[in-house]
């Protein structure tokens, strides 16, 4: 079963890679080039995410905030600094996301539950008010424009191969994490903390460990998010912004590892595809979102997976 399941994971790793690694190749348009970043970028910010919430049980409405750090790490060192500092902007980020989580998670795995979420709510916050009225600094509402990477990262297809190298490996790495002692410790939090405290280990310093995991590669998604647009905006920071990942996690199914990735793809496409249809674009979204949720509540992957589970049990059943 174990060798199976290893085959399967292969399997789905290197078609990934094979769809995305192909687009350049085949000869599609920038925009189809962009619109795969994205998904590329976005489900690894929600495959982050949900090793919070779906991993965890840990409902963080707050990590827009690491993801629109990421991005203005990067457009500020490329706007008050050189076009040269993109790549070490990148690292600032990562290395800003990891100090500010844990001083954050040192405050906020004190609570649980609603008032864990509305504490990330709360900070998340408080950073994009800071971050839209200093202009000076930061360009207030109109965000950064002109973040061009330099040398060969200039190129759309160089970029969008390199995003794609570190977005597989970081999902590979957040799964791997999910498999291991801790991926177990962390599901044993999100079902019953008391055993956990009652055989030794820690709740709240494994929250803060994984809050800090989730954070930084958030972080990641969002510097990255900067030379896709070639610009960053204060809603990178908004709330509606952990909204769309929280939703994304939801229709792919939160209860599997991939399902994420599966979510944001989909709901990238349907954006994407309406958008170019109608104005009234958020509004039929927002219906198709709430249909499709309430027709897979255990969202796509994981009513796949049911499915599944129900033809096999059939099919055990009519050779018995």
């Amino acid at each position: 079963m174990e060798i199976r399941n290893n085959y399967k994971e292969i399997v789905f790793w290197a078609i990934l890679f094979v769809i995305f690694g192909s687009l350049p190749i085949i000869g599609s348009s920038s925009y189809h080039l962009m619109l795969a970043s994205h998904i590329l970028l976005w489900g690894l910010f929600a495959v982050a995410f949900n090793m919070l919430w779906g991993v965890t049980g840990m409902l963080s409405f707050g990590q827009a905030l690491y993801f629109g750090l990421g991005g203005y790490a990067v457009g500020l060192m490329v706007r008050h600094v050189g076009d040269a500092w993109f790549v070490p902007g990148i690292g600032l980020g990562l290395i800003a996301a990891a100090i500010l989580s844990l001083a954050i998670g040192l405050l906020i795995i004190r609570v649980s539950g609603v008032f864990f979420t509305v504490l990330t709510l709360a900070f998340g916050q408080l950073v994009w008010q800071i971050t839209f009225r200093w202009y000076e600094f930061t360009g207030g509402d109109d965000g950064i424009q002109g973040i061009i990477p330099p040398g060969i990262l200039s190129n759309k297809v160089t970029y969008y191969y390199v995003t794609l190298v570190i977005v597989i490996a970081s999902i590979w790495l957040l799964r791997r994490i999910s498999l291991s002692p801790l991926g177990v410790l962390l599901r044993c939090v999100r079902q019953n903390p008391n055993r956990v405290s009652f055989i030794g280990q820690s709740v709240r310093y494994s929250q803060l460990r994984i809050y800090m995991v989730s954070s930084v590669f958030s972080a990641l998604a969002g510097s990255l998010m900067a030379g896709i647009d070639n610009s960053i905006h204060t809603d990178m920071l908004y709330w509606t912004t952990s909204g769309e990942v929280i939703l994304m996690s939801v229709l792919g199914g939160i209860g599997q590892f991939f399902g994420p990735l599966i979510g944001t793809a989909v709901f990238i496409v349907i954006q994407e595809f309406v958008g170019a249809k109608t104005e009234y674009w958020p509004l039929i979204i927002g219906l198709i979102m709430m249909t499709m949720v309430l027709l897979f509540p255990r969202g796509l992957v994981g009513e796949f997976q049911a499915l599944k589970t129900r033809l096999q049990s059939r099919m055990v059943a009519d050779r018995g």
